[in-house]
């Protein structure tokens, strides 16, 4: 029987008879279906083996100007997957976990995990000990794969765990020799960003890979109701949970993904700027996955924070897709070398993982010739739902349209659908949606509604036409002598003016009020003062919306993907 949010789902197949009529359908660009079909492919594994054979020639991911074909990405994942299975002895559903920034190592672990049967768990690299703690005990991983940069945190943590099983990779472990010993050593002994570790019985990466090639390699059926992923959730509103990805929730994504995007993707050929962390939802389904599926190439970023070496590196690229998020553009675009790029093989850019701002919207366009397109989705989806029309010209401030096969609803603290126009909580139904968090019984009872979808936590509206707006995160809202306001409002103007590089909004406690608007700013205009910041604020909000407290600061909190953290801005 069919698992929540997977295709067979009695709650989507009726879906259909039961929701509201999609609106939205009318808005779809020519060729775009309403519903994607079923894929030959059951599995992610089957994905990679297809993938494999077809574009056997073709570059499949590149790194540190080193490049794996899918020849070689075959080659290694498979021998990653028979040590996992003769060696290491874990068994189809044990789950992996997999510590490391974009490195070649990524997909080589995580495919290898993935055709043994195995589930992964993605793992944030920059956790702390007790953040790490927490992941690894919640998901029972019996082993993990982790750059050596991090082992330090590993070995803090481990004896508290249900880990037997340690690999350990270096930075650049997947490069040529003598590139891969100068690699190694330079970060371990000059920038000395390799703490001192101690875990007994580790394995090197390599060593797995060349006992893995001496054993036999058994191929794995799977189905798309077995699990593929532990995707946990980033934590900013509480304790991180996982989402229960199955196969079929992220072939399904990758299919609606490619319906959209249709005509703009090539059969081999195309290269993708992976910025985004893999270990990133975001980044996981759309460039890795969906980008092996089309034989394109990956640009495997690891350290985008470094603007200079990140832009160099863009210089060295004829690159026709790029992807991440708000802070990642902004810094781009405000980059002195940036605009002496050549964009003219570039095909689209897609921000997610955040509102994408109009002033970094119309300053990419500017600057590249491409709209900026803005996609909406979340962990516990795989993550797509909504998104705009990949030819549209100018940001509307938008999510776009509800994916193929995909229902949206928005609904009030009862449950109740509300008006056209009105806000409401999104929820969600369709393959893409996890079966669940895991181990988390009571929270999954919470987490959707009578009618099986899915409560985001965000709150959005729609108009007639069916484009989807989001409003703000439901607990981000800002009660103000009982009016609502929503910070991504009030960030969005507040950025609009020419002094401002970033922008972040709170509720703070007020007297009179309940609650006022606090806005933190980072300055581009040194000169810029909070009076001006307030008299183009009055030109753009009405009075309750005025930022009542303006703090300037030098950056930002944010998290690995690069949201503005508010969380912490409420904490400190």
């Amino acid at each position: 029987m069919a698992k929540r949010g997977e295709p067979g789902d009695p709650a989507i197949a009726g879906a259909t008879e039961a929701a509201a009529p999609r609106v939205w359908l009318k808005a779809y660009a020519s060729g775009v279906p309403a519903d994607i079909k079923p894929s030959g492919h059951a599995s992610l594994a089957a994905i990679i083996d297809s993938a494999c054979e077809r574009y056997r020639d073709l570059p499949a991911f590149e790194n540190m100007g080193t490049v794996l074909s899918y020849d070689d990405v075959d080659r290694l994942s498979q021998d990653f997957a028979s040590w996992l299975q003769n060696v290491a002895g874990l068994l189809p559903g044990d789950r992996v976990a997999v510590m490391m920034p974009n490195l070649l190592q990524y997909p080589i672990a995580v495919f290898g995990i993935l055709r043994a049967g195995l589930v992964a768990v993605n793992v944030n690299p920059q956790y702390t000990p007790r953040e790490l703690e927490h992941q690894l005990k919640d998901s029972g991983a019996k082993a993990i794969v982790i750059v050596e940069n991090c082992a330090a945190t590993l070995a803090q943590v481990i004896a508290a765990t249900s880990l037997s099983i340690v690999i350990t990779t270096q930075i650049g472990d997947l490069l040529p020799f003598p590139k891969s010993l100068l690699t190694n050593f330079v970060v371990k002994r000059m920038k000395r960003m390799v703490p001192a570790w101690s875990l007994p019985g580790s394995v090197p990466f390599r060593t797995t890979l060349a006992r893995g090639r001496a054993q036999p390699y058994h191929r794995v059926q799977l189905a798309p109701a077995d699990i593929a992923f532990l995707q946990y959730t980033g934590g900013t509103t509480g304790l991180s949970k996982g989402a229960t990805l199955s196969h079929g929730n992220l072939v399904a994504n990758l299919l609606q993904m490619q319906a959209w995007i249709g005509p703009k993707l090539s059969d081999g050929g195309d290269i993708v700027v992976t910025a985004l962390p893999l270990y990133h939802i975001f980044a996981l389904t759309v460039n890795c996955m969906l980008f092996l599926h089309v034989g394109g190439k990956n640009l495997l970023i690891t350290d985008p924070r470094n603007l200079d070496a990140f832009v160099a590196e863009l210089g060295r690229q004829r690159f026709t897709a790029f992807t991440g998020v708000n802070t990642l553009f902004n810094g781009l675009v405000n980059h002195p070398d940036f605009a002496d790029l050549d964009f003219s093989a570039l095909k689209f850019t897609v921000g997610g993982g955040a509102a994408v701002q109009q002033v970094v919207a119309e300053k990419w366009k500017a600057l590249t010739g491409v709209a900026l397109t803005e996609g909406y989705g979340l962990s516990e989806t795989s993550p797509g739902v909504c998104f705009s029309p990949i030819d549209r010209p100018d940001w509307n401030g938008t999510i776009g349209l509800p994916l193929p096969s995909t229902w949206v609803s928005l609904r009030d603290d009862d449950e109740r659908e509300v008006a056209v126009g009105k806000p409401g909580e999104l929820c969600v139904k369709g393959p893409q949606v996890m079966r669940g968090y895991w181990n988390r019984p009571t929270e999954n009872a919470a987490a959707f509604t009578a009618d099986g979808y899915l409560k985001t936590g965000d709150i959005a509206t729609v108009d007639a036409e069916g484009w989807f707006r989001i409003v703000d995160r439901k607990k981000d809202m800002i009660l103000v002598s009982g009016f609502n306001v929503y910070p991504n409002e009030i960030e969005n103007i507040v950025t609009l003016h020419s002094g401002v590089l970033e922008c972040a909004c709170i509720g703070i406690p007020d007297p009179k009020t309940g609650e006022a608007v606090k806005i933190f700013v980072v300055r581009k205009d040194p000169t810029l003062t909070a009076e001006t910041l307030r008299e183009h604020c009055r030109v753009h909000l009405t009075g309750y919306k005025l930022p009542k407290a303006i703090e300037f600061r030098d950056a930002l909190p944010k998290s690995n993907v690069g949201k503005i953290l508010r969380k912490e801005l409420r904490t400190h």
